[in-house]
């Protein structure tokens, strides 16, 4: 692949693309995809280039592409300060109109593409801000982030700080409340104030928050669970504390 330029793979997250923010170059698909996606019949920015199934699977380095290969400029990070000040600016299609309430999703050393990709696509949904990570020890958005969000990284921003606590320290205050996910002790969700501006800081399973972090924090949240398991996969906790904060949002 040329240096300048990135794939996307996937029906939906090449369809995502198509309607974001990125100039796509070149769309590869086979002909079974071809016949079965009218929006690629429709495309004529770029047209579609028919090329053999083993082919894509090649440049997308694996069977996972569902006949639609695209190659599209670099993914554009946003800016983790500007959107926290900004709040609605740049969020996902049902983000929360009041520019003074935040929600931002906070990641710290979550190394799994697919945790990343399903913790856009829950944030992407719920109408959150930004998805903010660390620019070291984290994964950032790659093809296989792409195809997991089904394309919401096209839609939500997804920012890089060099220093996770430092940036909580910046972005606290009276007027945006952090709260670490924290499975051992906590207020539970639906007992939290997530209606004003937020940020929820979510840590990789195993690893959890790192200590400077969790003191950058104001307070813990904490999901109750009602069965043996003793913590929730990162992504699934994701979701469940944002559309909480979407659901305190509405009412």
């Amino acid at each position: 692949m040329s240096v300048g330029r990135e794939l996307v793979y996937g029906r939906q997250p090449v369809r995502e693309v198509l309607r974001g923010r990125r100039e796509v170059l070149e769309l590869w698909v086979t002909e079974r995809a071809l016949a079965a996606e009218p929006w690629l019949q429709e495309s004529t920015r770029p047209r579609p280039q028919v090329k053999a199934d083993g082919v894509i699977e090649e440049s997308a380095g694996t069977r996972d592409h569902q006949g639609v290969l695209a190659f599209c400029e670099p993914y554009r990070y946003g800016d983790a300060l500007a959107l926290a000040q900004g709040g609605g600016a740049g969020a996902g299609s049902g983000a929360d109109p009041g520019a003074e309430r935040p929600l931002i999703v906070v990641l710290d050393q979550v190394t799994d593409p697919h945790n990343l990709g399903a913790v856009c696509r829950s944030a992407e949904g719920a109408g959150a801000t930004c998805v903010v990570i660390p620019k070291d020890g984290a994964v950032h958005v790659t093809p296989a982030v792409c195809k997991t969000s089904a394309g919401a990284v096209e839609h939500i921003p997804v920012a890089i700080v060099t220093n996770i606590a430092r940036y909580l320290e910046e972005i606290k205050g009276p007027d945006l409340w952090v709260w670490a996910a924290d499975q051992d002790r906590g207020t539970a969700p639906w007992q939290a104030d997530l209606a004003g501006g937020t940020a929820l800081v979510l840590g990789a399973e195993g690893k959890g928050l790192r200590p400077l972090v969790r003191r950058s924090c104001d307070g813990a949240i904490a999901i109750p669970l009602a069965g043996k398991v003793e913590s929730l996969n990162v992504s699934v906790a994701a979701g469940v504390l944002l559309f909480e904060a979407r659901r305190q949002r509405s009412t």
